[in-house]
């Protein structure tokens, strides 16, 4: 595997990464724990280094998965989670919460349930209205310094937000959503992360699966499963977005490739600080995103899959309001 690095103090990755949400939560029903262990490992013996998790993710039970199943490989991996979510006193998620004596808190119980006496990168996973920014970076300089931390992410931020939380603790990396499918951050995000020498980390680059050409007019999202509640899955929206991934088969079978490894392929040739994590339950999906990273695009695939993504308009807001009104955007 391929490796990259994220950052000015240039953390080392794999390429591609493990995004390890689904294993837990926002996907339907929860695999049997052994079986995600020995998928995690899996991946691990397949080249990938950087797995990514968060303390909201169950809540608890995927830090807890993820600590199990990387800790005989400790040495040999980057572990990312985040902070950033008040609980109440049955575990549910209450709202955002970056209050110092919080963000403590959190690293501490991060630490347990992923087994290890260092997270090597540490992301805010929603911007706290209440609590300045300055604070928040101040606070996980304190947690470096004092060795439990490694490097400082941001995710979700706006350009302003990470400039100010920069000059106080540099920032190694964002996490985003970025894909042909949502392609905003290129506005401005982008542009400020190269200036600033952040690297990137985008989450969802198949778009929730949308991407992999598995996903028709006719799927079904069962219980438990995020895409249920999101309108750019709505049946109308749906049924309109189809056109971009018939555009990237094209291309696909050109190459003699998936649409999944096309859409990860394109990604990765935006800027070499870019890791993405995209996330999988299963070995062979997971093989199928790991050849993304050997396939080479030309100036004329991109070129073409550039033109694909533009002129197809894509429909249906990427959240719900209430979850929209969480990005600091």
């Amino acid at each position: 595997m391929q490796t990259r690095t994220l950052g000015n103090d240039r953390l080392e990755v794999s390429a591609l990464g493990l995004g390890c949400m689904g294993m837990s939560q926002s996907f339907g029903p929860r695999p049997p724990r052994e079986e995600m262990i020995t998928f995690v490992r899996a991946a691990v013996e397949r080249g990938v280094t950087f797995f990514d998790t968060a303390e909201v993710y169950g809540p608890f039970h995927n830090e807890e998965l993820v600590g199990e199943a990387l800790e005989p490989v400790r040495d040999q991996v980057v572990l990312a989670t985040k902070f950033g979510f008040a609980f109440d006193e049955n575990g549910a998620q209450t709202g955002v919460t970056s209050r110092p004596e919080n963000i403590r808190a959190a690293v501490d119980g991060s630490l347990r349930r992923l087994r290890t006496d260092a997270i090597d990168l540490l992301y805010q996973h929603r911007v706290d209205p209440d609590v300045p920014i300055e604070e928040v970076a101040g606070t996980v300089k304190e947690l470096i310094d004092a060795g439990k931390v490694r490097h400082f992410g941001m995710s979700e931020a706006g350009v302003e937000t990470i400039r100010r939380a920069h000059a106080v603790q540099p920032v190694t990396a964002l996490q985003s959503e970025y894909s042909l499918f949502w392609r905003e951050p290129e506005e401005a995000i982008l542009p400020a992360l190269e200036e600033l020498g952040i690297g990137f980390v985008p989450f969802s680059p198949l778009g929730r699966g949308f991407l992999t050409g598995q996903v028709t007019a006719a799927t079904q999202f069962g219980e438990g499963d995020i895409r249920a509640s999101l309108p750019r899955f709505e049946r109308e929206a749906l049924e309109a977005n189809l056109a971009l991934v018939e555009l990237i088969k094209a291309v696909a079978e050109r190459k003699g490739a998936t649409v999944g490894q096309v859409a990860l392929a394109w990604l990765l040739a935006q800027q070499p600080w870019i890791a993405p994590i995209p996330g999988t339950r299963r070995l062979e999906r997971l093989d199928e995103n790991l050849a993304a990273a050997d396939l080479e695009l030309s100036p004329k695939d991109l070129a073409e899959l550039d033109g694909a993504s533009a002129s197809v308009q894509v429909q249906g807001a990427r959240y719900p309001e209430a979850m929209q009104k969480m990005i600091d955007r």
